[in-house]
């Protein structure tokens, strides 16, 4: 079994997204090999998870990330939202996530930024995985190229990739010019001319978000080693790993038995 699951912002079709909940769920779903996460930098400085750029979504405050310091938003309930089974879910930093994830999953780290909005996000993030050593276990992935260059400045050994909605003509150029390995792409933009010409560049796809078996199974038809970045990860298992395991077996007189 080739096929590779990334789970978005950990097992976030059941647990709430980027909390260490979702995280240990994943860590549990037998499947998931990658995990992808946001991160974003708090007012004084501290790298954390979280999608948003607001907190009004997914905790019981208001008001930006960027805003509040790490103690302020540590005190906010990141779960209540999702279920009161999760009342009381803190925001996570990244160290806290590198260190429980270490040797168990690679992840997709996205530096959640855009136009300069966190000055030092690339810096720290590096500083982070290089004091784990895990570069080999990381892809920093971004929209924002200014913040991918800067990855490939500081540190030209760790691996970087684009996100991207769409197929431009200049996208693997793009890509060549970045220094970027990696494609995050919106999977419905997946297509065989696509697939064909990532593996002669030998660029790593992950494909979002994707959560029925329908487009699971279109995708691996296209390549079986893209990842399928997905919110339920149980979904991933039920189409590729235990269908295989209840197919009925040939009868022994079926292959030339009496």
């Amino acid at each position: 079994m080739n096929r590779y699951c990334a789970a978005h912002r950990g097992y976030s079709g059941v647990a709430p997204e980027n909390t260490m909940a979702a995280v240990r769920m994943a860590m549990e779903e037998p499947c998931v090999t990658w995990m992808e996460v946001d991160v974003q930098l708090s007012k004084d400085g501290v790298p954390v998870i979280f999608h948003d750029y607001s907190v009004n979504r997914t905790t019981n405050g208001r008001g930006a990330v960027r805003e509040k310091t790490f103690a302020e938003l540590r005190k906010l309930d990141a779960g209540s939202w999702k279920s009161p089974f999760y009342a009381g879910e803190k925001i996570i930093t990244l160290d806290e996530l590198l260190d429980t994830v270490k040797g168990r999953l690679k992840l997709n780290l996205e530096i959640k930024t855009q136009e300069g909005m966190y000055p030092g996000l690339e810096n720290k993030m590096i500083d982070a995985v290089r004091s784990r050593n895990m570069q080999d276990d990381v892809v920093m992935t971004s929209f924002d190229v200014a913040a991918l260059g800067k990855v490939k400045f500081e540190d030209p050994g760790i691996q970087t990739g684009l996100i991207t909605d769409r197929q431009t003509p200049e996208l693997f150029r793009r890509l060549k010019d970045l220094g970027c390995n990696f494609l995050s792409m919106a999977h419905r933009k997946i297509d065989e001319r696509l697939v064909a010409e990532a593996g002669r560049r030998k660029i790593q796809i992950m494909a979002w978000t994707v959560d029925r078996p329908k487009s699971m199974l279109r995708l691996a038809a296209l390549d079986r080693n893209i990842l399928i970045c997905t919110n339920r990860p149980g979904i991933f298992r039920e189409t590729f790993i235990e269908t295989e395991a209840i197919k009925p077996k040939r009868k022994w007189w079926r292959l030339g038995g009496r």
